[in-house]
């Protein structure tokens, strides 16, 4: 007995240990993973209470004070928007408290990168403390989470936007490159002493960025062609699914063949010779407007007649509640690290990008350098008010919106709620794609 105490004991003090030495070695380039798998966490937590937590908080008095205890779904729902609301307390604390930081020498940098173990231990202090507040204040924040969850999609969208609308950027602008080196080299083909090894030079040199550039444009041209493929097959696959022969499903038609008509819009609009557009943005938000289709149908109570995946729910609950929580993972994520990286959308005010030289003229202005603060290369407290948003959002997914019942209400992001979320979310991408496209157009005086 002794032996097995000792060893546990020891055990112990290897784990905190390494827990510290691996907390510790957390730096600056790696916060924001650590901010990211600080919220996976979270996310497993609250999937884990929603399965094991019921009774517990069925004998808990000041959350089971009804007459009569309700069904074990609402102390699941309630045992996940706890620690929801826990999370998003942490997170927008943290938000409020990073508020206004311009340069690195200001303290609260420290906070944002550094002091790991303090923010785990209050993190989960405010989680524990949330299964102590009344159920008032619960089903409030269940309310708002509703709201918070929309403006979190809306970022998404804007974010996927800001990315695509890059990329295309990126590869044109290579080409604009492409033909200022042409015509720098027939300039020096002429005007050089040497002019024949020059010219032969300059010739080897164009033909290898010619060579470089007719392979972007064949890039961009086997994107483009991919994504429709994958956006008109994923349509095919949409109407086996979820309009079965013999089914009233006038509703599920209407999804998918507005989809098509927005996809089909996206090319003519970006092709127009006033927009001047790219069907490179085009193509894969469509393919991002099918699978939002997707979801929203594959969202559809499991005993609805039109939702072909019905007949496999059973087998697939798992699976499905699996799939559905590493997707909302990477999604959070996603949003989370590109709000961190975005240098169009989400820089600090102050953060010169272009302004600052590459290399200083003299010794003095290089120690000049060294004694001036670093900027900030984004919003520290936008960074945290994403996860303060995805805290809202995933609580909704794995609550079904808050109104599963049944079957449903084992399985993520399921209910009728979640169906209108999805379309609103897709309609709401295609009109600021096409805004994107229109907005220089109709207000040429302005810089978008």
């Amino acid at each position: 007995m002794w032996a097995a105490s000792c060893l546990a004991s020891c055990c112990a003090a290897c784990a905190c240990e390494a827990c510290r030495t691996a907390v510790g070695s957390i730096g600056r380039r790696s916060a924001r993973i650590a901010y990211c798998g600080l919220f996976a966490l979270s996310l497993l937590a609250s999937w884990v209470l929603r399965e094991v937590a019921a009774p517990l908080l069925q004998s808990i008095p000041w959350i089971n004070h009804f007459s009569k205890t309700p069904d074990r779904e609402w102390f699941e729902t309630d045992a996940v928007l706890r620690v929801s609301l826990g999370n998003f307390l942490f997170f927008t604390i943290l938000a409020v408290i990073m508020a206004g930081i311009k340069d690195q020498k200001d303290p609260r940098d420290k906070v944002h990168h550094g002091g790991w173990m303090a923010k785990i231990f209050c993190w989960v202090v405010i989680v524990f403390l949330m299964f102590f507040v009344p159920n008032g204040v619960v089903s409030f924040y269940e309310s708002i989470s509703k709201f918070g969850s929309g403006l979190f999609l809306l970022v998404q969208v804007v974010l996927l936007l800001d990315f695509v609308h890059g990329w295309n950027e990126n590869w044109v602008a290579k080409d604009e490159q492409f033909w200022s080196v042409v015509c720098l080299c027939t300039y020096f083909s002429w005007d050089s002493i040497s002019m024949y090894r020059v010219l032969f030079c300059s010739l080897k040199i164009c033909s290898y960025l010619f060579h470089l550039h007719h392979c972007r444009y064949m890039a961009l041209l086997v994107v483009s062609v991919v994504c429709y493929i994958a956006t008109f097959s994923f349509s095919g696959l949409l109407f086996h699914w979820f309009t079965p022969s013999g089914q009233d499903c006038g509703l599920n038609m209407f999804f998918i063949v507005s989809t098509l008509i927005l996809v089909f819009l996206f090319a003519i609009v970006a092709l127009h010779p006033k927009i001047n557009g790219s069907l490179l943005p085009a193509s894969v938000i469509g393919l991002y407007c099918t699978y939002l289709c997707y979801s929203g149908l594959s969202s559809e109570p499991r005993d609805y007649e039109c939702n072909g995946l019905h007949n496999h729910s059973k087998a697939m609950s798992t699976t499905s509640l699996t799939l559905g929580l590493c997707t909302t993972i990477l999604s959070v994520v996603y949003s989370a690290v590109r709000a961190g990286s975005s240098a169009t959308v989400l820089s600090a005010p102050d953060s010169p990008r272009a302004d600052k030289p590459l290399l200083p003229f003299s010794k003095a202005d290089e120690e000049d350098t060294k004694e001036v603060a670093k900027p900030v290369t984004y919003s520290y407290s936008f960074f945290h008010l994403i996860f303060s948003l995805a805290s809202m959002y995933s609580a909704m997914l794995l609550t079904g919106w808050s109104t599963s019942v049944g079957e449903s209400g084992k399985l993520v992001d399921v209910g009728w709620p979640s169906v209108y979320v999805r379309m609103a979310t897709q309609w709401a991408t295609a009109g600021l794609f096409i805004w994107s496209l229109v907005a220089p157009l109709l207000f040429p005086d302005r810089e978008f």
